[in-house]
C-alpha cells in the first residue's frame, strides 16, 4: 500500500497537477533539452545530488533513480526515497518512460492512466555521462543527478549554470544527503 502511495505521489510530481505546484523557472525564459542523448549511456543508476523543493519527495533523502530499457523500447523508471535520512525506511515508485523528442521523455508513475504524464527534459549532460541536470518547460520540477552520490564543485557549477540559463532560480535548489 505504501509503495502504490508513494508511486502515486511520484506520479503527481511531473503530471499536470504541476501546474499547481511552486515554479522555479522563469517562463520567459527558452528552455532547450540536449540536442542529442544516448539513452544506451544515458540508462542506470542516478544518484539525485539536488533538486527543487516539492511535496512529493518531501523528507526524502539518499534518493536514487535507476532506468531501464523495455524489450519494448520504452524506460522503466524506478525512483528510491529513504524517508527522513539516508539510512532510512525506503519506499520506491515504478514508472515508465518513452523518448518524445532529442534529449527531451515524457514518464509516467500510472501507467493504467496514460493521459498522466509529464515533461522530463534533459538540460544539461556531462561528456562522459556522470552528470545530468534535468527540468521541464513548467519549471515546477528540476534536478542534478549524478552517477555517484557527490561530485565536484567545479561540476556542480556547471550544473547550476545550464539551470541558470535555462531560466531556473539555482538559489531556490536543494542537496540530497547521501
Amino acid at each position: 500500500m505504501k509503495r502504490a502511495a508513494f508511486a502515486l505521489l511520484s506520479a503527481l510530481m511531473i503530471t499536470p497537477t504541476a501546474g499547481l505546484a511552486e515554479r522555479y523557472r522563469d517562463r520567459s525564459v527558452p528552455i532547450a533539452s540536449v540536442p542529442e542523448l544516448d539513452l544506451a549511456r544515458y540508462l542506470g543508476t542516478w544518484y539525485e545530488i539536488a533538486r527543487y523543493p516539492n511535496w512529493f519527495e518531501k523528507g526524502c533523502q539518499g534518493v536514487t533513480a535507476e532506468y531501464s530499457l523495455r524489450d519494448d523500447g520504452r524506460i522503466t523508471v524506478l525512483n528510491t526515497c529513504r524517508k527522513g535520512a539516508p539510512d532510512g525506511p525506503e519506499k520506491t515508485a515504478e514508472g515508465l518512460a518513452w523518448v518524445v523528442a532529442p534529449g527531451q521523455l515524457e514518464v509516467t508513475f500510472t501507467p493504467l492512466l496514460p493521459f498522466i504524464n509529464g515533461d522530463y527534459w534533459v538540460l544539461h549532460i556531462e561528456p562522459d555521462y556522470s552528470v545530468a541536470v534535468v527540468g521541464a518547460p513548467k519549471g515546477s520540477t528540476g534536478w542534478v543527478l549524478a552517477r555517484s552520490p557527490e561530485i565536484g564543485e567545479g561540476v556542480f557549477t556547471r550544473a547550476l549554470a545550464a539551470l541558470e540559463a535555462n531560466g531556473y532560480d539555482t538559489e531556490r535548489l536543494e542537496k540530497v544527503a547521501h
